[in-house]
C-alpha cells in the first residue's frame, strides 16, 4: 500500500489542449522531478474531443472528467481531487512556464495561502496579451478588486497562482465560469487570508486556434461578479450620495428658490430631488438587505459594523421609525390641506408654494412605508437563518 504524502499537485484545466498540453506536462514533471517535490499533475478536462485525455495519460498525467462546463467547474473538479497539501493551477496553453514554480512554493511553505503570479512585474513577452486586457481590462479590474476588497495583488487576473488546498476548500467557491479567478481572489481577501504575490512571465500561447477568453463577455462577468459582492459599492455608497445631496438641495429648496447666475432652480427640481432621497433611501436598504444574506449564506465574512448594528435594531424599532415617518408625512398633508382652505377656499393655488409642502410629505410617507416594509425584510432573512 502506498501512503506516500504528496506535497503539491499541479492542476490544469483543458478543453482541447492537444497542441500545448504535452509540453506543459514534461515542464511540470521536470519541475517536479529536478526538486525532488512528491507531488501529482491533473489534467482537469472539461469535455475535450480533440485527444487531449489520452495524451495527458500517455504523458503521465492523472485525468479527471469534470462534466459540468465551464472553466469554475473545471478547476474546482481538479482542486477537490487533488491530494497535495498546496496546489499550483494553470493554463494549459503554454502561456505559463510550469517548470519555474520555486518562487511559488516556496511562499506556500512559508505559510501563505494565496499566492499570486504577477505577470506585470515577471514581464509579458510580445504578443502574449492584448493591448485591451494589458493597459484596459486588467489595470481597471485589478483597481477595482483592490478598491472594493482590499486586495494586496495588483495583477488580479493571472492564471498561475498557487495555494493551500484546505485553505481554499474552506471558501467555499461557487461560481462555474471564468470569474472563479476573481472569486478566488475577493473571498481569500475578505476573510482575512495571507497572500503573496511572485513575478510571473507571460508567454504566448501555443495554440494556432482562438483563445476559450472573450473579452467582452468574460470582463463583464468578473466586474459584475465584483458589484455583486460588495454590497456597499453597488448599493450603500451610490444611496447615500443620493440621499444626502437629496436632503441637501432639498432642505434649501423647501424654503425659497435657488438662483445660480440666471437659472432658477424651484419646486420642479424638488420633486426631482425628492425622487433622489426615496432611490437613494432605496438603494441604502438593498445595501442591507444583501449584506445580511450573503453574511448569513456564508458567502461574504462577519461584518462587524452589521454585528453591532443588529445588536441594536429589532423589527419594532424598524416599525416605530417608520410610523414617525409616515406620520410626519402625513401631517403634512393635512397642513397642505389646512393651506389650501385657509388662503384659497379649497380653490386655486400657486403651485410654487403648496408644493414646498406636498413634496416633502409624500416623500416622508414613502419613506415610512419602505422603512416598515425593509425592517419585516430584514426579520425575515434572520428568521430564515435562525430556522435551520
Amino acid at each position: 500500500m502506498n501512503n506516500k504524502v504528496i506535497e503539491l499537485s499541479i492542476v490544469m484545466p483543458c478543453l482541447n489542449e492537444i497542441e500545448t498540453l504535452e509540453i506543459c506536462i514534461q515542464k511540470a514533471a521536470r519541475f517536479l522531478k529536478e526538486n525532488r517535490i512528491d507531488g501529482e499533475i491533473i489534467i482537469a478536462d472539461n469535455g475535450s474531443t480533440d485527444g487531449s485525455q489520452e495524451l495527458a495519460k500517455r504523458s503521465g498525467a492523472k485525468v479527471i472528467e469534470v462534466n459540468a462546463k465551464g472553466y469554475g467547474n473545471a478547476l474546482m473538479g481538479g482542486i477537490t481531487f487533488a491530494q497535495g497539501q498546496y496546489i499550483i493551477m494553470g493554463d494549459s496553453d503554454d502561456s505559463y512556464d510550469f517548470s519555474r514554480l520555486e518562487q511559488f512554493l516556496e511562499k506556500l511553505r512559508e505559510g501563505y495561502d494565496l499566492v499570486m503570479g504577477n505577470r506585470f512585474k515577471g514581464g509579458i513577452k510580445p504578443g502574449a496579451m492584448p493591448p485591451l486586457h494589458k493597459y484596459l481590462g486588467n489595470p481597471v479590474l485589478t483597481g477595482i478588486g483592490r478598491l472594493f476588497f482590499r486586495c494586496p495583488c495588483t495583477d488580479f487576473h493571472c492564471g498561475l497562482r498557487g495555494f493551500n488546498r484546505n485553505s481554499i476548500l474552506r471558501l467555499n467557491l461557487v461560481t462555474t465560469g471564468m470569474e472563479f479567478a476573481s472569486e478566488m481572489v475577493i473571498k481569500a481577501s475578505l476573510f482575512g487570508m495571507h497572500i503573496a504575490e511572485v513575478p510571473t512571465v507571460l508567454s504566448p500561447d501555443g495554440r494556432t486556434r482562438s483563445p476559450h477568453l472573450r473579452s467582452w463577455r468574460d470582463g463583464w462577468r468578473h466586474l459584475r461578479f465584483m458589484l455583486l459582492y460588495s454590497p456597499r459599492w453597488l448599493f450603500l455608497y451610490p444611496g447615500l450620495f443620493l440621499m444626502i445631496s437629496g436632503l441637501v438641495v432639498g432642505v434649501r429648496l423647501m424654503f425659497g428658490t435657488i438662483l445660480i447666475n440666471s437659472i432658477s432652480f424651484d419646486v420642479q427640481t424638488l420633486l426631482f430631488v425628492s425622487t433622489a432621497i426615496i432611490l437613494g433611501y432605496q438603494s441604502v436598504l438593498f445595501a442591507f438587505f444583501s449584506k445580511i444574506f450573503a453574511v448569513n449564506e456564508g458567502l461574504l465574512p462577519q461584518d462587524f459594523y452589521l454585528h453591532q448594528l443588529s445588536r441594536y435594531f429589532s423589527l419594532e424599532i424598524g416599525i416605530l421609525i417608520g410610523l414617525f415617518l409616515f406620520m410626519t408625512g402625513i401631517a403634512g398633508a393635512v397642513a397642505a390641506v389646512f393651506y389650501w382652505e385657509e388662503f384659497s377656499s379649497f380653490g386655486k393655488l400657486d403651485p410654487r408654494i403648496s408644493l414646498r409642502i406636498i413634496i416633502p410629505s409624500v416623500t416622508g410617507i414613502i419613506l415610512g412605508m419602505q422603512t416598515i416594509f425593509g425592517s419585516f425584510f430584514i426579520s425575515f432573512l434572520d428568521l430564515k437563518v435562525k430556522s435551520k
